[in-house]
């Protein structure tokens, strides 16, 4: 009697108990692991699984008072949050490339209109342009030569002496 009445109360709410199993602990496991691989795949998966979530969240918390109405949203939440996560689906990487990239390689609608003008969310001279500027004048081997002769510069400065550990894999 007890063992039904406890297997009624969990087959009831299996939304409120694998929810955040299903949309935090594991993608939070995953995505910890993805961070210590060089694989760009499961990087895209998790970071594009965050960015849908985000949304949902949003959504979710935008729309409250209607979705009570919906008494199949929470499962419909669990299900595509499912699709989403599980590596056999690979839902996130799916929503990415046809629906997310397409629409930022190539927007045919321009939604928000910003201004050209420099501000404080955008550098238009970071690090990252000036080096794809010098590869791009120079080659990608002088550019190398440059990092060498730089860290050589540096590390004669600092006696040998260096904060990393060079052979340690991220």
């Amino acid at each position: 009697m007890g063992s039904q009445n406890f297997f009624s109360v969990v087959a009831k709410n299996i939304d409120v108990l694998a929810g955040p199993v299903i949309a935090l602990v594991y993608p939070l496991y995953a995505s910890i692991k993805a961070i210590e691989t060089r694989s760009q795949a499961d990087d895209q998966q998790w970071l594009t699984y965050w960015v849908l979530y985000s949304l949902i969240t949003l959504f979710e918390l935008t729309f409250s008072k209607l979705l009570e109405w919906f008494p199949i949203w929470p499962y419909a939440k669990l299900f595509a949050t499912c699709w989403l996560v599980l590596p056999y689906f690979n839902g996130a990487a799916y929503v990415y490339k046809h629906f997310i990239r397409p629409f930022y390689k190539n927007p045919q609608v321009q939604i928000w209109y910003f201004p050209r003008r420099k501000s404080i969310f955008s550098k238009q001279d970071d690090i990252l342009t000036a080096a794809e500027k010098y590869i791009a004048e120079n080659g990608p081997e002088e550019f190398e030569r440059l990092i060498s002769r730089a860290d050589r510069e540096a590390r004669s400065r600092r006696g040998g002496y260096t904060t990393f550990d060079d052979n340690y894999g991220y």
